[in-house]
């Protein structure tokens, strides 16, 4: 159970690293307000993406625009006096509106008049004026009209601004100074023209706002994409119905010179407020955020317009409000799509090398994207307003740290790869763009292929986990050396290495690098088999052959598979070199000796018909190279043979390759040497005569012929006997064996002198 778990969080660990660290990262951010002001803007171009509403037919805006200030100043009547602003509510109240809203400051006369005003305010019981509840350093608190404050008919037109000046936010109410609770203008207006249709308003028993069947959703600092904004008062968030072309308009010359359309505000909300540039009462708004064009402030009455119409909208036409999630729900959501992410580049980081595909990752993020905004924005329809910006920077967040990580995997791959080829030859093949290309080239190179002998009969008495165990010991350290020399390796066939020295670069050195690899493959041994020792396996052995020929090398297979290799029968050819060697030779070609020969140590050398070669080779044992390189073998310790006090009895069989001969022979085991033995049999039983560098696989009569040893395995040599005997080689003993020989060896050391066997 533990272990599967583990194997489904290891395939998927870039997903589980990039995700959470992305979210993170975003959340910090986040907190520290720094995406608040990309959020804001985000929320601005979906009030500009929206498509337009209707027109609020229940709100009439009577404006003092640039024309009326023009008009009214030439007439000396700026600015407005009481008494021309007492004809304007006469004028109004004449067509019997729901509700009179004045946004005008008259805390004090202005011109002639005054008194008619102050009739017309306790007068009028559907008024409401305005004043300035909070203060700021660049504002002070404006006082109420002090007829209508009597009257309790003022509402407060303070708007919360965020840090970029605009108002997205208004109010139901907020504290004076005194800590009393004073109603917003607009809440005012709405209220007034709610009870004329007998509509219920109030509060809950969370003392939350309600008109009718809507509860009004109390604002707080971190709500949306706010971070610690001012939220005292009572504070909603404002949905916009549009700018001021969805309110109707009337100027204030038109309403003083009686020019209202009948009917006009009967039964309406009239708002009554300057919209002139030069009378500075302009805001910014989401409406404000253009690209292509300057940005244009909206009128503090269209904006009182917007606040009532959300009230009477969203009471009488189930108009949404503008909600937020909770924290929990969205910080859900950012790592939702930090999750998404993640798992789109993580799944396609196979996509393979054809452009189209390569571009598969990139192209389904932009799709991930445009469903997030898409998403977003239809929730924005419904009255939600959800994350936008943080959970699209964790899409390609995670995005980007999964292919930064997949990034480092390929680097550790290339590293890896590097312990194989030097850092030349992986730069050819991967930044390369030859270096990738399909197709061969005919070319000179040098050869190398090594075995271990023996390890198929290790392999056949061991676990396949320790079989790997043994095998990745001895080709690290091998792939270590063969680095070291600049080969590139072409090919791991289990126990065997296939090595290219001029390929894909060639030098002029190939050669002579190729057999100081071997000799340094070669005592390298020395420390596999310590280790492998310690771990309580058998000692290993093994052979290397070396050829310089000519041969197609290149890229090979399909654009979905290729392997970097070599086509050629010297290929092959290398192999049967390889194969007359036993445990710690090294056989080189005449043709690579014919490049080295001034340098290379030569031992011995020998003619021979190789399997699919028509006329005999010449190959040359390596015993070390001199130079810049000077590494040598040690000396052959096999020419001492001992006479056993007694022979023991054997059987052998002939071996083909991997298959085992049926014919089984008989012999004694009559002499023995540090890795060898000399073998006698009956030829009057046995007419079979061995040729050099047959492999045998032998099996020892022990204890008196009680006990068959296991399998032990030997090549015959080339080095002359007496008739009806031939030495061999072994290239595996089991390790009981190993240690009866070496009892004998003792006992034998014990009775006679060493001497040579010739």
């Amino acid at each position: 159970m533990w272990s599967h778990i583990k194997q489904q969080l290891w395939q998927y660990r870039g997903i589980f690293i990039a995700a959470p660290s992305a979210a993170a990262l975003v959340f910090i951010l986040r907190l520290s307000g720094l995406l608040q002001m990309l959020e804001l803007a985000a929320l601005d171009q979906m009030f500009l993406l929206r498509s337009p509403e209707p027109v609020d037919t229940r709100i009439v805006i009577v404006e003092i625009n640039e024309s009326d200030v023009q008009k009214l100043g030439k007439r000396g009547y700026w600015p407005l006096p009481d008494g021309l602003l007492a004809q304007v509510l006469e004028n109004l109240k004449q067509q019997k509106p729901s509700a009179i809203g004045l946004d005008l400051y008259r805390d004090l006369p202005v011109g002639f008049g005054h008194e008619s005003l102050v009739k017309v305010f306790e007068s009028t019981p559907n008024l409401v004026g305005v004043q300035k509840v909070a203060e700021s350093e660049d504002s002070s608190a404006v006082a109420p009209p002090p007829a209508l404050k009597k009257l309790d008919r003022v509402g407060a037109n303070d708007f919360p601004l965020d840090g970029d000046g605009k108002i997205r936010r208004s109010l139901m109410y907020l504290a004076d100074k005194n800590g009393e609770n004073v109603f917003s203008f607009a809440f005012k207006l709405a209220y007034l023209y709610l009870s004329d249709r007998q509509i219920d308003v109030g509060q809950t028993k969370d003392y939350l706002v309600k008109t009718g069947n809507v509860v009004y959703p109390l604002f707080q600092g971190n709500d949306g994409g706010y971070i610690r904004a001012e939220d005292q008062g009572y504070q909603v968030l404002i949905n916009y119905r549009s700018s001021k072309e969805k309110f109707q308009h009337i100027s204030i010359m038109d309403v003083l010179d009686k020019r209202i359309p009948k009917d006009l505000v009967k039964g309406r909300i009239v708002l009554i407020g300057p919209t002139a540039e030069s009378l500075k009462d302009l805001f910014y708004t989401p409406y404000s955020s253009t690209i292509l064009t300057a940005p244009k402030r909206m009128a503090g009455v269209t904006i009182h317009a917007n606040a009532i119409s959300q009230i009477l909208s969203a009471t009488l036409d189930d108009r949404p409000l503008i909600r937020t999630w909770t924290k929990l729900e969205e910080w859900l959501w950012i790592f939702l799509w930090s999750l998404i992410g993640a798992i789109l580049i993580w799944q396609q980081r196979y996509s393979g090398s054809y452009k189209i595909k390569s571009l598969l990752p990139l192209i389904s993020i932009l799709l991930a994207g445009c469903c997030l905004a898409g998403s977003s924005y239809l929730a924005f329809i419904a009255g939600w307003w959800i994350p936008v910006v943080p959970p699209l920077l964790t899409l390609i967040g995670s995005a980007i740290a999964v292919t930064a990580y997949i990034a480092r995997t390929a680097g550790a791959i290339r590293k890896t790869f590097g312990r194989y080829l030097t850092d030349e030859v992986v730069a050819n093949l991967l930044e390369n763009y030859e270096g990738l290309k399909l197709g061969g080239e005919r070319k000179k190179i040098t050869i190398l292929t090594s075995d271990l002998r023996g390890f198929t009969a290790i392999s056949e008495r061991l676990s396949a986990e320790e079989v790997i165990k043994i095998i990745n010991l001895y080709l690290g350290y091998m792939a270590d050396v063969i680095t070291q020399y600049q080969g590139t390796i072409d090919e791991f066939m289990g126990d065997g290495i296939l090595v290219l020295f001029g390929a894909p670069i060639t030098r002029k050195d190939d050669s002579t690098r190729a057999i100081a690899c071997a000799v340094a493959m070669q005592l390298a041994m020395e420390p596999v088999n310590k280790k492998i020792q310690q771990m309580g396996f058998p000692k290993l052995e093994m052979g290397i052959g070396i050829n310089t020929a000519e041969v197609v090398v290149g890229n090979i297979g399909s654009e979905k598979r290729t392997k970097y290799g070599i086509i050629g029968d010297q290929v092959n050819l290398t192999y049967r070199i390889e194969s007359y060697t036993v445990g710690g030779q090294i056989f080189a070609s005449q043709s690579t000796i014919n490049e080295t020969s001034s340098i290379v140590k030569i031992i011995g050398h020998k003619e021979v018909q190789a399997k699919g070669v028509k006329q005999p080779i010449k190959i040359y044992e390596v015993g070390g190279i001199t130079g810049k390189y000077n590494l040598y073998l040690a000396e052959d310790e096999d020419k001492v043979f001992w006479e056993l006090p007694e022979a023991i009895p054997l059987k052998y069989t002939v071996l083909d390759g991997k298959d085992v001969n049926d014919t089984v022979i008989e012999g004694k085991l009559v002499k023995l040497s540090a890795k060898g033995a000399q073998v006698c049999y009956d030829s009057r039983v046995n007419y079979l005569v061995l040729q050099p560098f047959t492999n045998l696989k032998l099996n020892l009569f022990m204890q008196g012929n009680a006990k068959i040893s296991e399998d032990i395995y030997a090549k015959v040599l080339e080095k002359t006997a007496e008739p009806d005997n031939f030495y061999i080689r072994f290239t595996n003993i089991p390790l009981e064996v190993e240690g009866q020989f070496n009892a004998l060896r003792l006992r034998q050391r014990t009775i006679a002198p060493l001497t040579p066997d010739e």
